[in-house]
């Protein structure tokens, strides 16, 4: 019995020496740069990829001083559905971030001359993105007018002058459209849902389903996204640091720098005229993008054409 017990107390030996050579190895391999390694890595910075986070519901917002009811659960999740679309596409929003430097001072000085709340300039960014586009149904410009509304706001359409690439002159025409919307509805939000679906679709609804109340309305699902959208541009272009995008001053796109010209004559052909003001073809049109064609035929308007500095 004995010798049993000693056989089985060397073979237990023999492996509790085995074990600890094998830990001793295996740390001193670990510990070669100093550091301890595992194979699971719980808190490395290392092994993790992009991190993202809901985003936060304001507490409180208006719309040209109209509080927004986020008290209730499927206005506030509408909310919270533009910001996370708009706060994570990031190429995008950059893009607006840069370019509204150049363009809402041009906007919120017509906004206020015209007696319009300044939250109007985001219904701009949803229209365009503050860009000269043109939509499937042939809506234009930075405020989307089709041709046929253009012209009833005194805009000019024809093939050598389209005013609704004029930024200026269709802020106008949006600001009477807006006024004109506000008078009838009663409320700027109902205002800016309108200019989406129009007033007639917009008053259809309100009658067939009894409620005054962008917000009560069961709408399609482009309206009634539309107005959140704003907000959603609102809150994330005037607090961009709080959804991660930071810009500084020279990442920002200025104001272009011009004087402007007035002509009351025929120009037969831009290229002529931009070397006579010390410019190209190229920088005309990119200043007075609502000049169509190489040239102008002047018959009773006069215009205003921007030159540079």
């Amino acid at each position: 019995m004995n010798m049993n017990w000693n056989r089985y107390s060397t073979t237990l030996l023999v492996i509790a020496a085995l074990l600890i050579g094998n830990l001793i190895l295996v740390s001193a391999i670990n510990n070669k740069d100093g550091e301890s390694k595992t194979a699971f890595k719980t808190n490395d910075e290392e092994n993790l990829g992009p991190q993202y986070y809901a985003i936060k519901v304001p507490g409180y917002l208006d719309f040209a001083g109209e509080p927004v009811p986020l008290h209730i659960d499927d206005v506030k999740e509408r909310l919270e559905r533009e910001l996370l679309v708009n706060g994570y596409r990031h190429s995008n929003t950059f893009l607006l971030l840069k370019r509204q430097t150049r363009w809402f001072p041009v906007i919120e000085r017509i906004l206020a001359e015209e007696g319009v709340p300044d939250d109007f300039k985001y219904l701009c960014v949803a229209e365009s993105g503050l860009a000269q586009v043109v939509s499937p149904a042939g809506a234009t410009g930075f405020w989307q007018f089709m041709s046929r509304t253009a012209k009833e706001y005194n805009l000019e359409v024809n093939s050598e002058v389209d005013e609704r690439y004029h930024v200026e002159k269709s802020t106008r025409a949006a600001c009477q459209y807006l006024k004109r919307a506000k008078n009838k509805f009663g409320n700027w939000t109902a205002a800016a849902a309108s200019y989406n679906m129009g007033m007639g679709g917009f008053s259809n609804q309100q009658k067939r389903q009894a409620e005054p109340d962008y917000y009560d309305i069961l709408l399609n699902s482009e309206t009634s996204r539309y107005v959140f959208r704003i907000l959603a541009y609102k809150e994330i272009l005037a607090n961009p640091q709080n959804y991660g995008f930071m810009l500084d001053y020279q990442d920002q796109y200025q104001p272009y720098q011009y004087r402007e010209v007035f002509v009351d004559y025929s120009v037969d052909h831009f290229a002529t005229f931009a070397k006579q003001h010390n410019t190209n073809y190229k920088t005309i049109k990119i200043l007075n993008p609502w000049l169509r064609d190489k040239s102008l035929t002047v018959q009773k308007n006069t215009y205003q054409i921007k030159v540079p500095l």
